[in-house]
C-alpha cells in the first residue's frame, strides 16, 4: 500500500499547534529570517542533533515535552532569533516604502537582461580577466574558431572555456585544440581553473 501524508496531516496527528498567519506575512518573515540568519544553529542550536537527543531522553515524546526539553537546552533562543528577524522586518518595512512601479520595472529588466547575460555568458569576463592577469590582450573567437571549440585567445593562445561539469559529461572524446579553462559558479562569483 502507498499513500501520501500531507504536512497538515502530520501536524494534526502529532497534535501540534497550527498558527494561521495573514496572507504574505509568513513569506515575509521567512525572507527576513534568511537575511537575518535568525534560526541558524549558532542561534537556535543544531536541531537535527538535538531532536534525536530528545527522542533518546527520558521525556515522553509529546510536543509539550519537546518544547520543555528544547527551552532547557536553549533558554534564550526564541528571544535571540526573534530579535534578529524582527530587526530585519524593520529594514524591510523601510525598504518596501521605497518600491514603486518604476523600480519594479527596472528590477525585472535587470533580472532578465543583465543578470541573465552575466550569469549565462561568462566566457568574455573570464578571458578578459585572464588577459589582465597575464598583462596581455584578448579577443573572442570568430565563428570559424568557435566551430573548433575555441572561445577566445589570450596573448595569442587559444582557450576553450567550459563549466567544471564538462570534465565529467562524456565530451572528453571531443578534441579541442586549445588550452582549457574550467569554471565553477560559487555563491560569490566564479572559481576558475586555467590549464597551463
Amino acid at each position: 500500500m502507498e499513500y501520501h501524508l500531507k504536512n497538515e496531516s502530520i501536524a494534526w496527528y502529532n497534535e501540534s499547534e497550527h498558527y494561521s498567519f495573514p496572507k504574505y506575512t509568513s513569506q515575509l518573515i521567512n525572507w527576513a529570517n534568511q537575511n537575518a540568519q535568525g534560526t541558524r544553529p549558532r542561534v537556535v542550536g543544531q536541531l537535527s542533533e538535538l531532536f534525536p537527543e530528545f527522542l533518546n531522553s527520558t521525556y515522553r515524546v509529546t510536543i509539550e515535552y519537546w518544547k520543555q526539553f528544547y527551552i532547557m537546552q536553549h533558554p534564550d533562543a526564541f528571544r535571540e532569533a526573534t530579535d534578529k528577524i524582527y530587526s530585519q522586518i524593520e529594514n524591510l518595512r523601510e525598504a518596501i516604502q521605497l518600491i514603486d512601479r518604476d523600480m519594479v520595472e527596472k528590477w525585472v529588466e535587470d533580472l532578465i537582461i543583465n543578470k541573465t547575460f552575466n550569469g549565462l555568458y561568462v566566457q568574455k569576463a573570464i578571458l578578459a580577466s585572464l588577459a589582465d592577469l597575464k598583462d596581455t590582450e584578448y579577443r573572442l573567437a570568430t565563428p570559424e574558431e568557435e566551430a573548433k571549440g575555441i572561445d577566445g585567445f589570450v596573448g595569442g593562445v587559444p582557450y576553450s572555456v567550459k563549466p567544471d561539469t564538462y570534465k565529467t559529461m562524456g565530451h572528453l572524446s571531443e578534441v579541442i585544440d586549445a588550452k582549457m579553462i574550467y569554471y565553477t559558479k560559487t555563491k560569490t562569483g566564479l572559481k576558475i581553473e586555467v590549464e597551463e
